[in-house]
């Protein structure tokens, strides 16, 4: 009994060791992003809307949204201007489509579709810059209008659009 309390007090040594150690690097976190040690700040400027149909909230959502998902996932400070990291973002596209058709040629399923662009500069490794498209969708019921739906809709498109300029900017999904 002696023996397995030692060897199980040093597999939790070990465990919490090798714990430390990666968390101490900078580089690795729990939480799955890969920031530079170096790396401080970010800069998330308010996305543009120059899509042809209306949605006079969306800007501002992503915008917050995705603040929130840096401020939730990230050790870095936000900043208004002249972060390490910076993000400038444009909504390029909201439409809604049929996606399924009944027998009777009917629309029996609409999709939400939303496309923004970012442009990510990475002031201390510049070799990490890009642009990118990022576009999320969300399916509706045809009887429903989206105006009646749009609200809950945005709130998941936002949610992956979030998730997906996280993981293309700082954790090098």
């Amino acid at each position: 009994m002696t023996i397995r309390k030692k060897s199980l007090s040093a597999l939790a040594v070990t465990v919490l060791a090798v714990m430390l150690s990666i968390a101490s690097c900078g580089i690795y976190t729990f939480s799955g992003t890969s920031i530079q040690p170096d790396v401080k700040s970010v800069t998330i400027n308010y996305f543009e809307y120059k899509a042809l149909r209306v949605n006079p909230s969306f800007s501002n959502d992503i915008t917050e949204a995705l603040k929130d998902k840096f401020k939730k996932m990230t050790r870095l400070e936000q900043v208004d201007m002249d972060g390490d990291l910076e993000i400038v973002g444009e909504v390029t596209g909201y439409d809604s489509r049929a996606t399924a058709v009944t027998a009777q040629e009917v629309a029996a399923k609409n999709r939400l579709t939303v496309t923004v662009k970012i442009s990510f500069t990475n002031r201390l490794y510049p070799e990490e810059d890009f642009e990118k498209s990022f576009s999320a969708y969300a399916d509706y019921d045809s009887m429903q209008s989206l105006d009646a739906v749009e609200g809950d809709l945005c709130v998941d498109i936002i949610e992956q659009l979030a998730e997906d300029i996280l993981n293309a900017t700082v954790a090098n999904w």
